[in-house]
């Protein structure tokens, strides 16, 4: 069993390109001993984005903190504390802070099996 304090992890800049103010912590992964899993906090700033993009595995997300909005294909939803959302394999999507302070969520992806 791994127990840890959020305040532990380091809370990294997103570097890829088109997030802008945006920082993560990688929670819980196979450095933990995790064998399906990574469990990872985005921050995202006022003004912030993650990158609008894709990938072939799936999110399970939820909203802990402030407000904000996820962009796709299907149209813009709000998001707010207690918002949970489930992004597809391959489907594009960004999230965006809506509000004042910051935007945190909780992101579940599957670890990337060779």
């Amino acid at each position: 069993m791994v127990v840890k304090h959020v305040s532990e992890v380091p809370n990294n800049p997103v570097d890829m390109s088109g997030a802008e103010k945006v920082r993560m912590r990688l929670l819980i992964s196979e450095e933990d001993g995790a064998p399906n899993f990574r469990m990872r906090l985005f921050e995202v700033e006022e003004g912030g984005c993650s990158p609008y993009h894709s990938h072939p595995y799936e999110h399970e997300v939820f909203v802990l903190e402030g407000e904000g909005m996820i962009r796709s294909r299907e149209g813009n939803q709000e998001l707010k504390p207690g918002s949970v959302v489930f992004v597809p394999p391959n489907e594009e999507h960004q999230f965006v802070n809506r509000g004042k302070g910051a935007f945190k969520f909780i992101c579940l992806i599957p670890l990337q099996k060779p």
